[in-house]
């Protein structure tokens, strides 16, 4: 198995209302993560996380419209702080790209809301799409309201009445040919749509 090197939070951001902060600031279960947190005078919060080797992350949370918000971009490289910033970026529905990087290649996450929508493989002469989200409820819904078909089929049957109607009028052998070669096509075509 490959060991990884480094991951990286890019264009990261939690979104925390007043009770999943309180939540937030005492979800760190690692006893060898220590947690620091400031309270600003204007409200905001300043969550810092620190493992036993030193490394550590500031998590910067401005107050706006009733929310305590955090978007920032950030390299981690020791696992047991990285397992943890994982846990709380899944745990509270981060948004971002959560990059892990190994020796020789790269593991791209697509985060929305604290799931993986989407992860790309990256090497150094390939690109690879591992997963990606399908809304399969959303594309059924989509399908179901979409009339396209309904709306040919409508508009092939008002043609045919005008060609009928064109060919009852007519007595030239040609153009009456032509209406038939129309109408053979428009069956065809009905055919094909209500199939």
């Amino acid at each position: 198995m490959a060991q990884r090197l480094a991951t990286e939070y890019v264009n990261a951001s939690l979104r925390l209302s007043e009770v999943q902060m309180s939540q937030f600031v005492h979800k760190v279960y690692d006893p060898r993560v220590r947690q620091k947190v400031k309270v600003l005078e204007n409200g905001s919060h300043e969550v810092v996380l620190e493992d036993d080797g030193g490394e550590e992350v500031c998590l910067p949370f401005d107050r706006r419209d009733g929310y305590y918000v955090c978007e920032l971009s950030f390299r981690l490289e020791q696992p047991r702080l990285t397992n943890v910033m994982r846990l709380l970026f899944s745990a509270f529905k981060g948004s971002g790209l959560v990059t892990r990087i190994f020796n020789g290649f790269m593991m791209m996450y697509y985060y929305q809301e604290g799931r993986v929508r989407k992860i790309v493989e990256y090497s150094r002469d390939s690109y690879k799409l591992v997963f990606e989200h399908k809304d399969a409820e959303g594309n059924l819904q989509q399908m179901y309201h979409n009339n396209d078909v309904e709306q040919e089929i409508s508009r092939i049957h008002e043609s045919i009445n005008a060609l009928l109607d064109s060919r009852f009028i007519t007595n030239d052998s040609v153009v009456v040919n032509q209406i038939d070669d129309q109408l053979r096509e428009h069956s065809r075509r009905l055919f094909a749509l209500e199939a």
